[in-house]
């Protein structure tokens, strides 16, 4: 395969939107973990009514909260008007979002950031159906597998990235993150000026301000149509993992691996390239075509490298007082092992995520593609719930995050029968 197949990456028809959304996410992240690392550890909030803890669990609530209130509303919206104008206000709106956030860290005012969280999840709400339902709109049918990864790989390192950077500039002056986090604002504003016009899909869309009434008719119209609601399940599935994976990867780092917090940092970067190598290669073996045969080969890599994992790591419980650096980390025996595991979980990640947000974007009508993103975004949102909630629970009877990363990966298995029982292509497709 040539490099040809990335030709269209440096096109209007791509780079922009790449760059819009890149930044979206980089901003996304550098905010919240910078708002997050300053609650755990250096003091923000120290006089409110919350203890730190709860202020993350609040935090991470409000972030997530939009994608359930206004994910039905922002597919109506991405319908009904064009899609690259509808950009354009939103990323508007996040310029004014992260002024008022930086104003909130001057005056060092956790519950303004705290709400200025909250109008960052619901500005992402509303980007989220219009990135993946106008890609089809910008890409022939060779170029989308390749759009796809393309799009989820920048996501994934621009998370990373964003992480990496809202963990240094908490400790920094505040000027620096009230700087940036306006900058990346107005950067990823300028990215979504030189997004093509794609015209309306449906002018006449009805919008429904009844948040409950209209996600109730959005998932009934979404998951009537049976291809629509398999590919949902199965991307639905990955954030869940996803979600497990590294949310309890820091205490993992920590009780397992007896690793400080840059072991931390370069295991989520060693699981984010792989989601990115993943995506890539991904588009590339299958000559730009879907098939769903890839999603099963991911999901049984998932599975052999998940319960890997646990197993070189079974039975290493370390002393939270005495965690080593990365070169100590790099002498162990089980280091690499470990390592490769982690690059391997995002890699088959990548394989298996890319193909079912393709299949989501063809095989729904150009009318009600965007309402499928967003009927997809929440239920996205209800399985990292899920995630949560499971892990709350496992953790509490059993204390051991091995045996939580051992029910995922063999969960993997089940997901991917009940896939084959709704469509055999997962098998031969």
């Amino acid at each position: 395969m040539s490099d040809n197949s990335f030709a269209f990456a440096k096109s209007r028809r791509f780079a922009p939107l790449f760059g819009t959304q890149f930044l979206g996410a980089l901003n996304d992240n550098l905010f919240k973990t910078a708002l997050f690392v300053m609650i755990s550890y250096h003091g923000l909030g120290a006089n409110s009514i919350l203890p730190p803890a709860q202020m993350l669990n609040l935090g991470s609530l409000l972030f997530i909260l939009p994608y359930f209130l206004f994910s039905s509303i922002s597919g109506q919206l991405s319908t009904r008007y064009d899609k690259a104008r509808f950009a354009r206000i939103i990323k508007l709106l996040e310029i004014l979002i992260m002024a008022v956030a930086a104003y909130g860290f001057h005056i060092q005012s956790a519950p303004l950031l705290l709400a200025m969280l909250f109008c960052m999840g619901a500005q992402s709400t509303l980007f989220g159906p219009l990135k993946y339902a106008i890609l089809p709109d910008y890409l022939d049918d060779k170029e989308l597998m390749m759009g796809n990864s393309l799009i989820e790989s920048g996501t994934f390192l621009a998370i990373l990235l964003g992480q990496i950077l809202g963990t240094i500039l908490a400790g920094a002056p505040h000027a620096l993150v009230m700087a940036l986090v306006v900058l990346i604002a107005a950067g990823g504003t300028v990215t979504a000026f030189f997004m093509p016009y794609v015209g309306a899909k449906n002018p006449q869309q009805h919008i429904d301000p009844n948040i409950v009434r209209s996600t109730k008719q959005l998932l009934k119209d979404t998951f009537a149509q049976k291809e629509l609601y398999t590919a949902i399940i199965g991307i639905s599935w990955f954030w869940l993992i996803g979600a497990v994976y590294t949310t309890q990867l820091p205490t993992f780092t920590q009780k397992h691996l007896g690793g400080n917090d840059n072991v931390f940092n370069l295991m989520l970067a060693l699981f984010s390239v792989g989601i990115a190598a993943g995506s890539v290669l991904c588009s590339k073996i299958s000559g730009h075509r879907l098939h769903l045969r890839l999603v099963s080969a991911g999901t049984v890599g998932l599975t052999v490298f998940g319960v890997l994992l646990v197993w070189l790591t079974h039975g290493q419980h370390y002393d939270s007082a005495q965690l080593e650096g990365i070169f100590s980390f790099l002498t162990r025996a089980n280091a690499y092992p470990v390592m490769a595991c982690m690059i391997a979980i995002g890699f088959f990640g990548g394989f298996f995520s890319v193909p079912l947000y393709t299949w989501l974007q063809t095989a729904s009508s150009d009318e009600f593609r965007a309402n499928a993103v967003a009927a997809n975004n929440i239920v996205n949102g209800l399985f990292m719930v899920a995630a949560a909630i499971f892990s709350a629970v496992l953790l509490f009877l059993f204390d051991n995050i091995g045996l939580l990363y051992l029910a995922v990966a063999l969960g993997n298995l089940g997901l991917l029968a009940y896939l084959v029982k709704l469509d055999r292509r997962f098998l031969r497709g």
